[in-house]
């Protein structure tokens, strides 16, 4: 067997050119490609990504109650059970959750009707 430790010091003295054309020839003698684990390498951060895009459950965040403070009550009574003054300490408490974990229409649909009332919403 080679001597990993004298193997090391000579791969180690090669230039970057001298580097390459060894890269070059290794990859003609073994048939294969230092390329190839680059290529894989890269894909993983995209199918990350597409993960990130597939969310089903969110949250309705309610940033702000705006100028109109009693059609954002209006608003909430409608989305939710809940009674007047539970509605009412909601829309006064900023960063309240409306609604959590509900699909992607029923996010959108009590975003649009707090946004129609004046509230400032987000979807998380």
């Amino acid at each position: 067997m080679a001597d990993l430790k004298k193997l090391a010091e000579q791969l180690s003295k090669l230039t970057v050119l001298e580097a390459a054309e060894l890269v070059k020839t290794l990859e003609e003698e073994w048939g294969v490609s230092a390329a190839a684990p680059v290529a894989v390498a890269a894909a993983a951060p995209g199918a990350a990504v597409e993960a990130a895009e597939e969310q089903t459950e969110f949250d309705v965040v309610l940033k702000e109650t705006g100028a109109k403070k009693i059609d954002v009550i209006k608003a909430l009574r409608q989305l939710t059970s809940l009674g007047l003054v539970d509605a009412k300490t909601m829309a006064e408490t900023a960063g309240s959750k409306v609604l959590t974990q509900v699909g992607k229409e029923a996010a959108k649909d009590a975003k649009s009707k707090l946004e129609a009332a004046g509230a400032v919403v987000e979807l998380l």
